[in-house]
């Protein structure tokens, strides 16, 4: 048999536990070259560029 914990989680302790589970808001920044927002160190996803230089290929 397993080991069992001896009293119950109180509702502040479990709050406290779960303080770094929220969700972080995004971090977004001006395209340069569309000017639409974006998430930073991505590739725009309206026109497809990064650091001025077309990422997606159209062959």
């Amino acid at each position: 048999m397993g080991a069992l914990p001896k009293r119950r989680t109180s509702k502040g302790r479990k709050g406290r536990r779960r303080s770094h589970h929220a969700l972080k808001k995004l971090n977004l920044v001006e395209c340069p070259s569309c000017g639409k927002l974006k998430r930073s160190h991505e590739v725009c996803p309206n026109c497809g560029k990064y650091k001025g230089k077309d990422m997606i290929k159209t062959d």
